[in-house]
């Protein structure tokens, strides 16, 4: 499973970096003060949550006997689809109701931390 994690966090983070950018140098212009600041916001949860995905994975080798790393790495991945998916599509479809799924990343990333942090102990 680490693989998997270690391989989707780094296109994750390769993705965020590549909306920063975006969103630096083209939408900058044509975005409300508004929706350039939910963009924001989704990659830079993106972003840490990429990271995230990195530290699971190397929690999935430090501690084996454990599952929760891979239920982290699995939260975080939800967590990015459900959260900044939500925000980017919020941003680039106009549509305010994809909002509402944000509380539910929000909760799938609460959970991986939770997860993550207690891999060594169960």
């Amino acid at each position: 499973m680490e693989r998997l994690f270690f391989t989707v966090a780094g296109v994750s983070g390769m993705m965020a970096v590549a909306l920063g950018a975006f969103g630096a140098h083209v939408l900058k212009a044509r975005l409300s003060s508004d929706l350039l600041t939910t963009f924001e916001t989704a990659v830079r949860y993106h972003m840490y949550h990429a990271i995230a995905l990195f530290l699971a994975a190397v929690a999935n080798v430090m501690w084996p006997y454990s599952l929760r790393p891979e239920w982290a790495g699995w939260a975080f991945i939800a967590g990015t689809v459900l959260f900044s998916g939500s925000l980017y599509g919020r941003v680039f479809l106009r549509v305010r109701a994809l909002g509402m799924l944000a509380p539910l990343g929000g909760v799938a990333f609460m959970a991986g931390w939770l997860f993550l942090g207690l891999s060594p102990w169960w």
